[in-house]
């Protein structure tokens, strides 16, 4: 919320929300003039005072709600994951398709100059031919986080497992095959009842290139991958995070080159890429395509973390990528005071 007044081509006009204090003290804040209830969010649709929605509810919960908004012919701008299921995800891409209005995933990143600048450089290949992809994502969790509720299509492979995927997916410019998970939970950790502690995952890409990465809700804070290449290695440091700068490291043939980023709001960022978007009537990049090619990837660890064996990843075609064109640098936003809220992670999008 706090970035969408950098943007410039944004402005907040409804607050939908199931806390009526929340509704009552964020509109008085950021000055909103229509606040309702859940039940109020059809009627909202259907008002005119809309053009698009930010969807930020459990990831149970996108498929329903982004239909309904695409259908009544309001844009979409969903976080990530995108939905549950391969089925729900290609619902909400036919039904931005039938309506017409925009459906984007929130890949904040898509929009961060270093990330960006990590793809261009793993796939001009600088890095020779790259071979390798590691991760390490970590956080720990707080005990009244809903991201360790089941029913909420939680846990961190949901939650934080999206970053490695789609980053690796972007860098390596191909889409993973097969699969394999596991998960670990400490013993007598009130938290992990219903949702795994970590889980770690391994990805065969084309031309025979792998991929892990370990997410968990249960250690300090870690966010960082590497790319190893046949003629050189990248580094990012923090990986996925929006708390500060980012680091860049790569090294060619014994040459190493660093170079840092200033932190932005990478919210503002993609909130003003999707304005533009509908603005003028561009097509996204992080679409639903983008995001359903990332499910299909968790649904396959998840089934191989069932079955105990390696399973394929359901292939979907995937012709864009994000580029430098998209990077946006908007001032970074001060962290702000919680109304009616839990204290939230700095990993995830929503």
């Amino acid at each position: 919320m706090p970035g969408v007044e950098k943007t410039g081509n944004s402005v907040m006009t409804a607050l939908v929300t199931g806390d009526a204090k929340k509704g009552r003290e964020l509109s008085k804040k950021y000055e909103i003039e229509h606040v309702c209830g859940y039940g109020g969010f059809d009627a909202l649709l259907k008002s005119g005072k809309i053009d698009a929605i930010y969807l930020a509810t459990p990831n149970t919960m996108h498929r329903d709600f982004t239909v309904r908004a695409l259908e009544a012919g309001i844009h979409v701008l969903c976080e990530k994951p995108m939905a549950p299921t391969i089925e729900d995800c290609r619902a909400m891409i036919d039904a931005g398709k039938k309506s017409g209005a925009k459906l984007m995933i929130a890949y904040r990143l898509h929009f961060e100059e270093a990330t960006l600048v990590a793809i261009e450089t793993v796939r001009s290949g600088k890095l020779g031919k790259p071979r390798i992809f590691s991760c390490l994502f970590t956080q720990d969790i707080d005990a009244s986080n809903h991201r360790i509720e089941a029913d909420k299509w939680a846990g961190p492979l949901p939650d934080m497992g999206p970053y490695p995927i789609n980053g690796v997916r972007n860098l390596f410019g191909a889409e993973p095959i097969e699969a394999f998970g596991r998960t670990v939970s400490a013993k007598g950790d009130a938290r992990f009842g219903e949702v795994p502690e970590m889980v770690n995952a391994w990805l065969r890409f084309p031309d025979e290139r792998v991929a892990q990465f370990t997410v968990s809700y249960g250690s300090e804070a870690v966010s960082e991958y590497r790319v190893s290449g046949t003629e050189g290695d990248l580094m990012m440091i923090p990986g996925f995070t929006w708390e500060k700068g980012q680091t860049l490291t790569v090294t060619v043939k014994g040459k190493k080159d660093e170079e840092t980023y200033d932190k932005v709001d990478q919210f503002a960022g993609e909130t003003k890429y999707f304005s533009d978007c509908v603005l003028d009537n561009k097509d996204p990049e992080p679409d639903g395509e983008e995001g359903l090619c990332d499910v299909c990837v968790i649904n396959a660890i998840e089934k191989s973390i069932a079955t105990g064996r390696v399973e394929p990843v359901e292939q979907v075609p995937r012709t864009k990528c994000p580029g430098r064109d998209q990077v946006q640098k908007l001032p970074a936003s001060e962290p702000p005071e919680l109304i009616a809220a839990k204290p939230a992670d700095t990993t995830s999008g929503g």
